[in-house]
Order: C-alpha cells, then sequence, then structure tokens
C-alpha cells in the first residue's frame, strides 16, 4: 500500500511550464493538495477530471490510478502512460464503478466546470470505501483578480475568463462544498494569496507570451518571497479541502431520502 510522496519530490515535479515563474501558481495548488491530503495507505485512487496533468498520480506514485475525463484525446498524454495509471473517457455524473471502490476519490479544479455539481458529488462519495478520503480543490467565494482595476486593460473580464475556462460556477465555499459532499471535512488550506496571485494575474493575461514570461522571471525574487512568508492560515483566491467518509454514511443514514 502507498502512502504520499515527500513533499519536496511532489512539488519538484510542478507539470505546469515555466514551473519557477508562470507556472508557480501550480506549485502552490501542489503544496495545498499535499498539505491536506491523508498521509495513509491506499491502493487504488480515482481522479476525476484529471486530463492531462496527473496530480494524483504525483502523489501517490505507487497506487493504482483510474484518471477518469470526459475527453478521449487525453488518454494518449504522457501522464497516462504511466504504468500505474488507467484512462477512462466517461462523465463523473454516471461513474461505471460499484458502490466503494476507492479508498480515495480526488477532484482537483473540476467540480466547478461540472453543470450537475450535485450529481457528480454524490457519484463521488458513492464510490469512495467507508473510511475514504475525497480531496477537493476549487476557487472559493474569495475568488477574483485582486490587481484588476490595475491590470483590466491588460487582464480578461471575468466573465470571460470564466467562459475561457469553462466554469459553471466561480467557485465554493467549504459550507457549500459541506452541503454537496454532506462529509466531515478533516482538513483545508487556501493558496494563491493577495501577495502571490499577481504574478499567477500577469501569466493569465493578454499580452504574448515572451512578455508574460518575463515579467513574471521578473517579479519571481517577490513571489517566493512571500510564497515562504506565507502564514498557514492566510486567506487565498482557491483552496484544498479533505473529507472524509464515514461509516453512517454508508449505512445510508447522513442523507435525505436515505441516499448513500
Amino acid at each position: 500500500m502507498q502512502v504520499k510522496i515527500h513533499k519536496r519530490k511532489f512539488l519538484a515535479r510542478n507539470p505546469f511550464p515555466y514551473p519557477r515563474t508562470m507556472g508557480f501558481f501550480y506549485r502552490e495548488k501542489m503544496d495545498a493538495i499535499w498539505d491536506i491530503a491523508p498521509d495513509t495507505a491506499v491502493t487504488k485512487v480515482l481522479e476525476l477530471g484529471g486530463g492531462e496533468s496527473g496530480l494524483t498520480s504525483l502523489l501517490y506514485p505507487s497506487a493504482l490510478i483510474v484518471n477518469l475525463d470526459l475527453d478521449p484525446r487525453y488518454a494518449n498524454s504522457p501522464c497516462n502512460q504511466r504504468k500505474t495509471v488507467r484512462f477512462l473517457a466517461a462523465s463523473a455524473t454516471r461513474l461505471p464503478f460499484p458502490d466503494g471502490a476507492f479508498d480515495a476519490v480526488t477532484m482537483f479544479d473540476v467540480i466547478e466546470h461540472i453543470a450537475e455539481d450535485e450529481r457528480a458529488m454524490e457519484e463521488a462519495v458513492r464510490v469512495l470505501k467507508p473510511g475514504g478520503m475525497l480531496l477537493v480543490t476549487t476557487p472559493n467565494q474569495n475568488w477574483r483578480f485582486p490587481y484588476y482595476p490595475w491590470l483590466k486593460r491588460f487582464c480578461p473580464a471575468e466573465e470571460e475568463i470564466m467562459a475561457q475556462w469553462g466554469h459553471m460556477r466561480k467557485g465554493y465555499s467549504v459550507e457549500q462544498l459541506q452541503q454537496l459532499t454532506r462529509l466531515e471535512c478533516t482538513a483545508k488550506k487556501d493558496f494563491i494569496t493577495t501577495t502571490t496571485v499577481f504574478a499567477h494575474d500577469i501569466a493569465f493575461s493578454r499580452q504574448p507570451h515572451l512578455f508574460k514570461r518575463a515579467l513574471c522571471t521578473a517579479l519571481a525574487p517577490f513571489t517566493w518571497l512571500a510564497y515562504w512568508m506565507r502564514k498557514s492560515h492566510a486567506t487565498g483566491t482557491e483552496t484544498a479541502t479533505a473529507w472524509r467518509k464515514t461509516q453512517q454514511l454508508w449505512d445510508g443514514t447522513s442523507l435525505p431520502g436515505g441516499r448513500r
């Protein structure tokens, strides 16, 4: 059985291009995921909407990972060619697995893209074993471009970027996620704080690629310093949460109407 990889090794495998500059924000996401992920042994994990990032297989490199995504083109991505990964093109709202099939389920930046979010979450909980963990990252109620008044000439409008990213909604508070999961939240951590989001906004601006890369490189010392000095409870624009499925839920006594 496999526990999560050492944090330093995990962060060193940031798959985003230019991970120390334009892709630095992805390191923050991975940092939060590692911190909230339980250090318990797992053998089989379902990653919903993993696409071509392969974060779950990086977190648990020896566990069997089923990466389920709507887009069949991701089957040929390098992360889905790993020996421990099986790619499956299917919908998160109708999972082709029996109850309690997985030790853990991950949903990294995916639930906000699903129109039937309640149905998708019910399915994720259904295929999770009693005592298993659900790991979720999503933008939260603080999501915004905090420097937008100064960057609006260079950044897309909020509505435009939501459409570009395929968002059905901005994001969720922890309370809203609890209503969806009906599980116990065991850990949470915000990431992409107001002191590190500036480089994130530049990376997703409308400016030419070389200009964005150069500016993010110039900002890197400040971004890294802000990252190292941030407090563990700092408010961010996105949140990573861990949820435990209890035996009571598995018995069908925790959801209205006896749903599991």
